[in-house]
């Protein structure tokens, strides 16, 4: 059965299957990465078994700690470890697409989501959210929270996080997490299944080079043109970010917006936008390249600001992965490691309740709905695309009320 389960992990499927696995998500995944990352769990580690919660909540912890879309570099981790690079990009293009396309039509034809009923139908997406987090902190802290000691980890970085809140706290939790599993102790290497990561250290130095080369060329290269411009601009935005989508928002409306590019006005309509679609938040980018001016806007804006947001986090994640891979072999790696993971599971913990609940739960209504998908997902099983359906459902039905 372990031999089994092992070349079960080890990319038996091929790009197509991956493709097809994240564009599913691409379509239903709501609630910005947090969330993000909980269907990827249900998806990933619950239904297909393409990995164990262990190896899955390192991968998170690793992309806690890079600048860039973690969501979206755990999804194209997992295309590379199912797939290799072409699983990789099936799996950015699976993600990606539906919410750029969506991005772009609106943009392109000025729309707003305007109206009570479109208002109650984001308010169920948001209370989708609540109940997708929580089960995956229910999960993962069964699996990584075992015994006294990462479930103090674990409590330590709730704690953390209200004294300290946002990336600043998150990457400290981490690191504090990680030297608290050390002490520990305890356990020799992690079972499990391994996925091998077809990525050199060669190749991981080279995508470090580039990251570094690109950050320092950029900006003397924007004077040549509006196109090399908005390609230094929606870098640099990528490459500083920690935090994931909502802290990008500042970079880039200092971006973007100050320079006269993209008016106000249009940022937070963006904004608006890009919330009420699924998929990652990053997308945003294809809004403010279609409508940013001088020339290129509309398609090639769009999509040259699309890729240049994302190109630095997924860089960064290539030149650690290896690097990565070869520390998990260590004992005493691998305690920091599950120290880690404990305290990854607090940071979502930590989540759920900011923003995520306190975000979309407004009295009781909101908790009875967020409680009723809470029990779809976890007791009757019922598919995620089915219980996003019926939470957009219900908040428009409360919108109404």
């Amino acid at each position: 059965m372990a031999q089994q389960a092992v070349r079960q992990g080890q990319g038996q499927g091929g790009a197509a299957e991956v493709f097809a696995a994240f564009l599913k998500l691409g379509l239903t995944s709501f609630g910005g990465p947090i969330a993000h990352l909980g269907y990827f769990r249900d998806e990933f580690v619950t239904r297909r078994g393409w990995l164990d919660d262990a190896a899955y909540a390192d991968l998170v912890a690793l992309c806690q700690f890079l600048p860039g879309p973690a969501s979206s570099q755990v999804g194209f981790a997992l295309g590379l470890m199912r797939a290799g690079w072409r699983g990789a990009l099936a799996a950015f293009a699976g993600f990606t697409l539906p919410s750029a396309l969506l991005l772009l039509v609106l943009a392109l034809t000025a729309a707003r989501l305007e109206g009570v009923l479109a208002q109650g139908v984001l308010h169920g997406l948001k209370l989708v959210a609540v109940a997708i987090v929580a089960q995956a902190v229910w999960g993962m802290a069964r699996n990584l929270c075992p015994d006294r000691g990462r479930a103090a980890i674990a409590v330590g970085a709730v704690v953390l996080l209200a004294a300290l809140p946002g990336a600043p706290g998150m990457i400290a939790a981490i690191l504090l997490g990680g030297a608290a599993g050390l002490a520990l102790g305890g356990g020799a290497a992690r079972a499990g299944l391994h996925l091998p990561v077809p990525v050199t250290r060669g190749a991981g130095l080279a995508a470090l080079a580039l990251f570094a080369l690109l950050l320092a060329a950029l900006p003397l290269l924007a004077g040549l043109g509006q196109g090399f411009a908005l390609v230094d601009a929606f870098y640099r935005a990528g490459a500083l970010v920690f935090g994931g989508g909502h802290v990008v928002l500042p970079l880039l409306q200092s971006e973007v917006v100050a320079p006269g590019w993209v008016g106000e006005d249009a940022f937070l309509a963006g904004y608006g936008a890009a919330q009420a679609v699924p998929g990652p938040l990053f997308t945003v980018a294809v809004w403010l390249g279609a409508v940013s001016a001088p020339a290129p806007g509309g398609v090639t804006g769009a999509a040259i600001a699309l890729v240049a947001l994302f190109l630095p986090g997924f860089l960064v994640l290539i030149a650690a992965l290896p690097f990565w891979h070869l520390l998990r072999a260590r004992p005493s790696a691998q305690a920091m490691m599950r120290g880690a993971n404990a305290a990854v599971v607090g940071i979502l913990g930590a989540a759920l309740y900011s923003p995520v609940f306190t975000g979309a739960v407004r009295g009781m209504p909101d908790f009875a709905l967020a409680l009723i998908c809470f029990v779809a997902l976890t007791v009757w099983r019922a598919p995620s695309w089915a219980v996003v359906a019926l939470a957009a459902a219900g908040g428009a039905g409360l919108a109404m009320v």
